[in-house]
């Protein structure tokens, strides 16, 4: 077992990582979906390739809080119902709802985003499994909890039904781009990316534990700088793009 100091290091320098990580991602583009280059060398099916890069943040977390943790706690169980229902649905679902059978994703990027997920969802589970306090009843808890969880679904909303508008846009060649209309895209480019960090946040509120912080910052590292990139490629790709819209949060950003 590894002890809770030395645990909570690795927590802070994986946050470290992310933050270092973070002004490259403002000047260099990510290179998948719309921005997806071919000499970053081998490309795999762009299904498959989602499927392989999120499959251990469900199987790794899954394995070790149904079969290590105690359960029987409310502070673990809801923080692993919510994370399996994002995960559940982000691995078997998603990726067959997507209409991109004939798009490729780069092999580089499915394999940076597999290791993600390996630490991520090891940093999760083993936090419930070895570190993870009792539940006692009490208001500020259970406010934080409700809220927590509330957040969570809302976020999940957003995020699904803006994913879902996105996918609706795209023919079943699953070639081409289109202006998205509808919902928040009245107010933002990537209202998506928003509702997961929204969902995220709400996680971080209900576990309440640092790996669940590092992933709500390495969530926000992530989406904010993609958002800002589908941003600008919306307003180079499309002269009547609506200049009011920003990229990530209503008014702001």
């Amino acid at each position: 077992m590894i002890s809770h100091e030395t645990f909570n290091l690795i927590c802070w320098a994986w946050i470290a990582v992310g933050v270092i990580i973070f002004p490259i991602l403002l000047k260099v583009t990510q290179p998948y979906g719309r921005h997806s280059k071919s000499n970053l060398g081998p490309m795999i099916n762009n299904r498959l390739g989602w499927f392989l890069m999120e499959l251990p943040a469900l199987v790794i977390f899954g394995y070790l809080v149904s079969f290590k943790a105690n359960l029987l706690n409310v502070l673990v169980l809801l923080p692993a119902i919510l994370w399996g229902l994002h995960y559940i649905h982000r691995v078997l679902i998603f990726p067959l709802q997507i209409r991109t059978a004939r798009k490729k994703i780069p092999a580089l990027i499915v394999l940076l985003a597999f290791i993600f997920n390996i630490i991520n969802g090891f940093l999760n589970g083993y936090w419930f499994v070895y570190y993870a306090t009792g539940y006692n009843s009490g208001l500020l808890i259970d406010l934080r909890l409700i809220t927590g969880v509330i957040l969570f679904l809302t976020g999940s909303v957003i995020n699904k039904y803006h994913d879902l508008l996105l996918i609706k846009l795209r023919p079943a060649t699953g070639d081409g781009y289109k202006i998205p209309y509808g919902g928040l895209f009245k107010y933002v480019s990537c209202p998506n990316f928003l509702g997961e960090i929204i969902s995220w946040t709400g996680f971080a509120l209900v576990a309440f534990n640092l790996p669940a912080l590092s992933f709500l910052i390495w969530t926000l590292i992530n989406l904010t700088t993609r958002a800002l990139d589908h941003h600008r490629w919306y307003n180079k790709e499309f002269f009547e793009y609506d200049k009011k819209r920003k990229a990530i949060i209503p008014y702001l950003l």
